[in-house]
C-alpha cells in the first residue's frame, strides 16, 4: 500500500482531515529548516481518550517526551498531573500552572539539592530503587512518599527499559524494610513495561510479576497504596496500533484482575499522548549510489540522528515518510542524516521503500514525531540548526 493510500492527500491542505491540524499546517506553508509541528488540539483529544480508557487511574504525563511549554499548559488545563525527571522539568511544570502536588519526581537518580527543591515546592511523591536514594529522601524530603521501582522481565516492548533503573525483585523486601527503618513512607511500587509496547496483552507477564510483589509487600505489613504503571502506551508508526481508549481500557482490566482495588493508580504516558500530534517537515539533500551496481540508493535528509531522530537508533522506531511522489514506483533506500558522523544513519538494516523519482530539494513529512524528537535534538552538532518547533 502506498503512503497516499494510507494517508490520502496528506501533502494537500484542502484534503487533510480536521483531526490532524499539524498536517494541515505543514501543507499550507513552506519551511527553510527541519521543523516539528505539534497540535495542542490533537494532544488534548489523545488525553481525553486515554482518560476514558484508564478509568480510575490518573495520568502523570512523562514530560521528557515533549517539554514544549504550550503542551504542558494545555495538559494543566485538562487536569493532568506530571512525571518529572529533573529539577528543570519541575520548574517547567510549575511555571505553566501545575502545583507541587500535581508532580511526581520519577527519576531514581537525583541530586540532594534537587530533592530539597522539589520538596520545598510541594512535591511529595518520589521514585527510588536503592538504599542510598532512600537515604537522600529521608534527609532532604522528610515526610515524603516513595514508590520503589522494580526491574521487570519478559518485556515485549519495541524499546525495553529494564537495565538502568529499578531494583531486582529479590531485593525489594529488604529495600522496603530499609525505607521503613529510615522513616520513609513506602507508598507503592513502580515499573515500566518498556516504550512502545504495541499490544495490551504484552503487559500481562509483567503485571503478574509486580502483583506477586505487591501482595507480598502488603502481607509483610507495608501500606502499599500507589501503583505506578509507568509508560509504554504506544503510537502508530510503521504499523497501526490499537486506539488509545481501547488500549488503556484493556490494560486496566488486566490491572484490576491482578491487584483488586488500589487507592491510587498512576499512568505515565509520553509517547502515547503526544507522538501522533506532531509531524516533522524536512528536505532531501542528496540521492546517490555508492557504485553503479549498488542495489540501494542513499537518501540524505537535512535532519538526522543528532537533530531529532535519535529514536531511529537500532531502528527501534520506524517512522512513516511521505513524499510528493507517493503512489509512483518505489525502490529500496538507506536513509541518513546530514552530519559528518558515520553513526548518523537512520535506516540501513531494513531499508525503506521510497519513490524512484525522489530528488534533491523534495520536501518530505515524517509522521507522528511529537514524542522524543525536540527533546533529543542537539544544540547544533556539526553546525546544523537544532530542530525548530511550532506548537499550534
Amino acid at each position: 500500500m502506498t503512503m497516499t493510500a494510507m494517508f490520502p492527500g496528506a501533502l494537500r491542505a484542502d484534503a487533510v482531515s480536521l483531526s490532524d491540524p499539524a498536517a494541515a499546517f505543514i501543507a499550507s506553508r513552506s519551511f527553510d529548516r527541519p521543523t516539528l509541528v505539534v497540535s495542542r488540539a490533537r494532544v488534548a483529544a489523545q488525553y481525553d481518550a486515554l482518560v476514558a480508557g484508564l478509568g480510575e487511574a490518573r495520568i502523570h504525563y512523562a514530560v521528557k517526551a515533549n517539554p514544549a511549554p504550550e503542551i504542558i499548559r494545555t495538559l494543566v488545563q485538562k487536569g493532568a498531573r506530571f512525571d518529572a525527571a529533573s529539577r528543570g522539568e519541575i520548574e517547567l511544570c510549575l511555571g505553566q500552572g501545575a502545583t507541587g502536588a500535581d508532580i511526581s519526581f520519577g527519576n531514581t537518580v537525583k541530586k540532594p539539592a534537587d530533592i530539597a527543591y522539589a520538596h520545598a515546592h510541594g512535591v511529595r511523591l518520589f521514585a527510588a530503587d536503592s538504599e542510598a536514594e532512600i537515604d537522600k529522601l529521608a534527609a532532604h524530603a522528610p515526610g515524603c512518599g516513595v514508590y520503589l521501582r522494580v526491574i521487570v522481565e519478559n518485556s515485549s516492548a519495541d524499546w525495553p527499559l529494564s537495565r538502568k533503573f529499578g531494583c531486582a525483585r529479590a531485593a525489594l523486601p529488604a529495600l522496603m524494610d530499609h525505607a521503613r527503618a529510615k522513616g520513609v513512607d513506602v507508598a507503592g511500587l513502580s515499573f515500566h513495561v518498556g516504550s512502545q509496547t504495541r499490544r495490551p496483552e504484552f503487559w500481562n507477564p509483567v503485571l503478574d510479576q509486580i502483583a506477586e510483589l505487591w501482595h507480598a509487600g502488603r502481607a509483610a505489613g507495608h501500606d502499599l497504596r500507589v501503583l505506578n504503571l509507568g509508560g509504554g502506551f504506544p503510537a502508530t508508526y510503521e504499523d497501526e496500533v490499537m486506539g488509545p481508549q481501547s488500549y488503556a481500557a484493556a490494560v486496566m482490566d488486566s490491572v484490576r484482575a491482578r491487584f483488586g482495588a488500589v487507592p491510587y493508580i498512576m499512568a505515565e504516558p509520553g509517547r502515547g499522548l503526544v507522538a501522533e500530534a506532531g509531524h516533522i517537515v524536512a528536505e532531501v539533500l542528496l540521492v546517490s549510489r555508492k557504485s553503479a551496481d549498488d542495489l540501494h540508493r542513499w537518501v540524505y535528509l537535512d535532519i538526522g540522528m543528532f537533530s531529532g531522530l535519535a529514536e531511529t537508533m537500532g531502528e527501534a522506531i520506524r517512522y512513516r515518510i511521505e513524499t510528493p511522489h507517493d503512489g509512483a514506483e518505489t525502490g529500496a533506500c538507506i536513509l541518513a542524516g546530514p552530519s559528518c558522523d558515520s553513526a548518523d544513519i537512520l535506516y540501513e538494516q531494513r531499508p525503506v521503500m521510497l519513490p524512484l523519482a525522489l530528488a534533491c530539494g523534495d520536501r518530505v513529512v515524517i509522521r507522528h514525531c511529537g514524542a522524543y524528537t525536540s527533546s533529543y535534538s542537539s544544540v547544533g552538532f556539526n553546525g546544523f540548526p537544532p530542530l525548530d518547533v511550532v506548537v499550534i
